[in-house]
């Protein structure tokens, strides 16, 4: 049975405050027994404050996260230093699934440098087929981009044929695609989606004043840039259930509640009014077990 939780990330200032182990009990009593795990650093500490949450919390990691690469003098992970400790953390956590959250910026250097990032995801998501494991792909709205007559999330997907990928239903809005139609393009190779609303802002008052003193370029600027923003589930302008179902039928095992910025409002307020909105819409079996 799918299941929906959330995704970490949102949390890792918590995390980086706290400690892993009382932000698990905070998001158990917030109502989420899944996790992703995003942005929060694989020391031995925090693996093993998840892997005791399992235990103790009933805590299920969805999936963890890999990079191909990271910058010069990153002490980050990689997929290409540190393979088996990535294989060795799935197993600790429970979880089959790894997901790759955006390739670097150099894969789209030229078609030949993109070529070769897609052969590298194809030959690591083999080695962790090997494993017993999954390699995902999260998109943004940049694969939405045409490289020749296909966009970049279409060639990734035929050039790295044993790839799996994880569907954001907000950066597909914001990439000019319908969530609900690319969750049924993907059915069959889809095993994590991301619930993420989108919501369309009303201008600031700063804005609203500048356009009144006859000085457009504020507006300008929020038009083409912060009019768009993140939001809980239920706040936006997606409509919920059918995508939900259509992630479900198209294979999905885990959708994760994420929200990249809460725009001041406090963040357990946030996954509580997605839950909320989700409850409403009659999918609290697959919340809470």
């Amino acid at each position: 049975m799918a299941r929906i939780g959330i995704q970490l990330m949102m949390l890792k200032q918590h995390v980086q405050e706290q400690g892993i182990t009382p932000v698990l009990e905070r998001v158990r009593e917030t109502g989420f027994q899944v996790v992703e795990v995003s942005q929060i650093p694989m020391t031995e500490e925090n693996v093993a404050g998840m892997e005791a949450a399992r235990e103790s919390l009933g805590i299920e990691v969805a999936a963890i996260s890999a990079r191909t690469s990271a910058p010069a003098g990153s002490d980050e992970l990689t997929l290409a230093n540190d393979f088996d400790l990535h294989v060795e953390h799935a197993q600790r956590l429970g979880t089959s699934m790894l997901r790759i959250g955006m390739m670097p910026l150099s894969a789209l250097a030229s078609p030949e440098s993109f070529d070769e990032f897609a052969r590298e995801v194809d030959e690591y998501a083999q080695r962790m087929a090997a494993q017993g494991l999954s390699l995902s792909y999260h998109n943004h709205h940049l694969e939405f981009a045409r490289l020749g007559e296909e966009t970049i999330l279409d060639q990734l997907r035929r050039k790295a044929p044993h790839l799996r990928f994880e569907i954001d239903c907000h950066w597909v809005q914001r990439g000019g695609r319908d969530p609900e139609r690319t969750l049924r393009d993907f059915a069959g190779v889809l095993d994590l989606v991301h619930l993420k609303d989108y919501r369309i802002a009303l201008p600031p008052a700063e804005v609203i004043d500048a356009w009144k003193s006859g000085d457009g370029e504020p507006y300008g600027r929020f038009a083409f840039g912060d009019i768009v923003e993140f939001a809980e589930v239920g706040q936006g302008t997606l409509d919920w259930a059918p995508v939900i179902e259509q992630a479900i039928a198209s294979g999905a095992q885990h959708l994760l509640i994420e929200q990249d910025r809460t725009y001041g409002r406090d963040i357990w307020d946030s996954l509580a009014s997605s839950r909320a909105h989700l409850v409403e819409l009659g999918f609290e079996s697959l919340i809470s077990s």
